[in-house]
C-alpha cells in the first residue's frame, strides 16, 4: 500500500479524543491507585514492566510506601532499582504515606538522617525526581496529570497530529506508530540508522543501547 494511503486513513482517527495512557506493572493491578486512575478517566494498560511500577510516556515511575522504602533500602533492592531506572531519560520516585513527613515518629529502626541521606542521594546522585503523596488517591492524581502533560506534548509535536508531507516526515511518522516511540526517539533512530529498513533490521542490542527497553516494541516485526 502506498504511504499516502496510510496517511489519508489516519486523518479521521486523529479527530477522536485520546485518553491519557498510563502503563502499569501487572504487580500493581490490585493497587487502589488503579481504581482511582480509572475514576479520573485514564486509559490503563497492564504490562510486565521489568523496571518501575508505572510508565507514562517516556517517564518511568517507582512507587513506594514507607515500609517498602525502608525494606528496599535494607535489602539493597532500592539501589538496584535506581540503577535500572537510569535506562530512562525521565525518572520519578513517588513516596506515598505520611510516615515520610515525620521520620522521628516512625517505627523504623533506621536513623532518620540515614533515610534523609538516601533521599538526597536519589535526587542528586541518581538524578531521579521525588514526589511525596499522602495516599493512593493523590498518587493517582499526580500520575493522571503527568499523563495529560505527556499527551499534550505528543499532540503538539508528533507528526501523528497531522498528515506528513515530505519523505522525511513520512519516515518519522511510521517509526512513531510503534507504541512508546515518540517524536524525539523516532528522530534519534532515523538520525542514527538512516532508514526504516535499517532500524527494523538492526540487532536488538544496538537498539537497546540507543533507546533502552523501548527497543522491545520492534520485536513485533518478527512476530
Amino acid at each position: 500500500m502506498p504511504l499516502f494511503d496510510i496517511f489519508k486513513t489516519r486523518k479521521k482517527q486523529d479527530k477522536k479524543q485520546i485518553k491519557p495512557l498510563i502503563i502499569i506493572d501487572i504487580h500493581e493491578k490490585n493497587s487502589s491507585v488503579i481504581a482511582n486512575l480509572a475514576e479520573l478517566g485514564a486509559e490503563i494498560e497492564e504490562k510486565n514492566l521489568e523496571i518501575g511500577d508505572y510508565l507514562v510516556g517516556e517517564t518511568i515511575i517507582e512507587r513506594k510506601t514507607f515500609s517498602d522504602f525502608i525494606s528496599s533500602m535494607l535489602s539493597k533492592r532500592l539501589v538496584e532499582q535506581l540503577k535500572n531506572m537510569q535506562k530512562y531519560n525521565s525518572r520519578l520516585l513517588i513516596l506515598e504515606g505520611k510516615d515520610f513527613e515525620s521520620l522521628e515518629k516512625s517505627e523504623s529502626k533506621l536513623n532518620p538522617n540515614t533515610i534523609r541521606g538516601m533521599l538526597l542521594s536519589i535526587s542528586l546522585d541518581w538524578n531521579t525526581s521525588i514526589i511525596s503523596t499522602k495516599d493512593s488517591e493523590e498518587t493517582a492524581k499526580y500520575l493522571f496529570l503527568l499523563a495529560k502533560r505527556q499527551l499534550k506534548t505528543v499532540q503538539e509535536i508528533s507528526l501523528h497530529s497531522r498528515i506528513p508531507k515530505t519523505k522525511k516526515e513520512q519516515k518519522q511518522y511510521i517509526i512513531e506508530s510503534f507504541q512508546g516511540i515518540g517524536p524525539k526517539t523516532a528522530k534519534k533512530l532515523l538520525k542514527k540508522f538512516g532508514t526504516i529498513k535499517n532500524i527494523i533490521n538492526v540487532r536488538q542490542e544496538e537498539l537497546e543501547q540507543e533507546i533502552g527497553k523501548k527497543a522491545e516494541i520492534f520485536k513485533i516485526v518478527e512476530e
